[in-house]
């Protein structure tokens, strides 16, 4: 099994430039393994929510809500 970077209810911000989420706070609302053994992930934000995204399109959120 792959060690995930982040879990489920994880709180992360996007970078990705083609998004209209880039830049935004979402949280993991779901991690897939692909057939390649790398994780992809679901991000819920508050209009929408961003499915497939690799790991290194995220970075956790600062936890000073």
């Amino acid at each position: 099994m792959v060690d995930m970077a982040f879990d489920e209810d994880d709180s992360v911000v996007l970078h990705d430039q083609h998004s209209e989420h880039d830049g935004e706070v979402g949280t993991i609302t779901q991690v897939m393994e692909t057939m390649f053994g790398d994780a992809t992930y679901t991000v819920g934000f508050e209009d929408g929510q961003e499915q497939g995204v690799p790991e290194d399109a995220l970075e956790p959120a600062d936890s000073e809500e």
